[in-house]
């Protein structure tokens, strides 16, 4: 992985908050691929598979989303020659000013239009000093 893959893929994924945060449904989707996997089972979402799923799935839960995303600590390690797996921390800011915590784990592939995302896992953090 080269430095410019480094900086592209940190990109990628200091986008997503940006983006679902501002309710950019478009731009978020052009950081995964069409047939990306997003698993938010252990937040209680299931499985989800495509843009449109993403979608419907934010605005189901309406105001009960994060009012901000900020995703920290992100840990790249190369799969192969076009595959990247990543580690990454994220703090959700909800309306009554609480925090939550989670860490995504992602696979991140060099497509024609650049890396983006195959498959996202979000693992809540709700124990200190726990995996």
């Amino acid at each position: 992985m080269t430095p410019e893959d480094h900086t592209a893929i940190s990109d990628l994924l200091n986008r997503h908050g940006h983006l679902i945060d501002s309710g950019d449904f478009d731009g978020a989707a052009t950081l995964f691929t069409p047939d990306a996997v997003y698993d938010v089972t252990a937040l209680g979402g299931g499985i989800l598979v495509g843009a449109t799923a993403f979608r419907e799935a934010a605005l189901a839960l309406g105001d009960a989303n994060p009012v901000a995303h900020h995703v920290t600590n992100i840990v790249l390690e190369e799969a192969g020659p076009d595959r990247v797996h990543a580690l990454s921390k994220g703090l959700g800011v909800m309306t009554n000013g609480t925090v939550g915590s989670v860490t995504y784990e992602d696979t991140i592939e060099r497509v024609d239009a650049g890396w983006r995302i195959t498959h996202r896992i979000v693992h809540p953090r709700r124990r200190p000093l726990h995996p």
